[in-house]
């Protein structure tokens, strides 16, 4: 969304600026800030200058968030908060933004004390709606795509893409497989945010910004499966398990947001934008993903995840094609199912001694 919503401000503002950890070379309007923005040093000096308007993409964990959100409103006319559509509970009709949120009516005392992305983004929102201002703006996206990002269920390209341009099978979950899913165009969500930017009518008000559209989780995976058969010449295989995979590896955000059906009202936002003219799910899923393929590249590689998937699938990945020792060694022992001794590996050799050996001896 970030790429995106730069070059969309870009005609119509004097001037932007952009945190960055990484060098780049200033255009005429675009500046970079080269800093890390988690880093309250940093954060601190950028805010003595007084800013028109700040939109925050930054994750952060509610401690963290607390520690800044007085230096952030008080440093800006309008702060931009982007938060997420996770933070809606389940909904059998059209989600607005007055619909329940986890943290308000879940009953999994477990769940409540952690600060999971879902909880700590509505509990951010509650910090600023108790800061006794009004001049920040809740922004919260539902599942966006872009010519770099295409998620499958909760599996990001990385976890599916990256398999099938490799010739191995996709793994997906028959648990997910059917469940309703809104998917936006990332230029669209930030043409949104664009719309409310200096707007005082969005002040101290929630919107999403998200397609009305529904479509089920198999429905994008056969979209998927058609584009790149089109341009591989090939379709890619496709192993179904019963339940998701990452049920391991990032089980709230299944539980919680995936194996719920999400439908959209988006008539708040449409006072700002016009949602009506948002690109349909199907044409802007096909158009970017045919775009990356003309390029493709990926971010890193969670091995595990790849060994899990080639044990569903009967599959292997060469050794040589992964790039660490560390990662290697991680691969074969999920590979072959030896989750203990990943275990006692991730934990360390001294925890280990200390918690199984002594105790042994002893």
């Amino acid at each position: 969304m970030g790429a995106h919503l730069v070059k969309f401000l870009e005609g119509k503002v004097t001037a932007i600026f952009v945190t960055s950890r990484t060098k780049h070379s200033d255009s005429e309007k675009i500046m970079y800030l080269h800093g890390n923005a988690r880093d309250i040093g940093f954060l601190t000096e950028i805010l003595k200058k007084f800013w028109d308007v700040i939109i925050d993409f930054m994750s952060y964990g509610t401690d963290e968030f607390k520690s800044r959100r007085d230096l952030l409103l008080g440093a800006t006319s309008q702060y931009v908060f982007l938060s997420s559509a996770r933070v809606y509970s389940k909904s059998e009709v059209p989600i607005t933004e007055e619909t329940p949120r986890l943290l308000d009516v879940s009953t999994d005392q477990v769940y409540l004390k952690t600060d999971e992305y879902a909880l700590a983004k509505a509990r951010q929102e509650n910090l600023l709606y108790d800061s006794g201002r009004r001049n920040w703006t809740v922004i919260r996206p539902s599942i966006t795509f872009s010519e770099t990002r295409l998620q499958l269920g909760v599996l990001e390209k990385e976890s599916w893409l990256y398999r099938a341009l490799h010739g191995r099978s996709i793994v997906f979950s028959e648990d997910i497989a059917d469940k309703l899913t809104a998917m936006t165009y990332g230029w669209d969500v930030s043409k949104g945010i664009a719309s409310i930017v200096g707007n005082p009518k969005a002040y101290g008000k929630i919107f999403h910004i998200t397609s009305k559209e529904a479509f089920r989780w198999h429905e994008i995976l056969e979209i998927y499966l058609e584009v790149l058969e089109k341009i591989l010449g090939t379709r890619p295989k496709v192993v179904m398990t019963k339940k998701s995979l990452n049920l391991r590896i990032s089980k709230y955000q299944v539980i919680y947001c995936r194996y719920f059906n999400r439908r959209f009202d988006n008539s708040k936002i449409k006072q700002f934008v016009d949602v009506d003219a948002f690109r349909k799910t199907e044409d802007g899923l096909r158009y970017c993903l045919e775009k990356f393929l003309k390029n493709p590249s990926f971010f890193n590689i969670n091995w595990t995840l790849e060994a899990m998937n080639d044990r569903a699938a009967g599959e292997r990945t060469p050794l040589s094609e992964i790039p660490s020792l560390k990662s290697r060694v991680f691969y074969v022992i999920e590979r072959l199912h030896l989750s203990c001794v990943l275990r006692v590996l991730r934990k360390g050799y001294h925890f280990f001694v200390r918690n199984y050996l002594l105790g042994f001896v002893k």
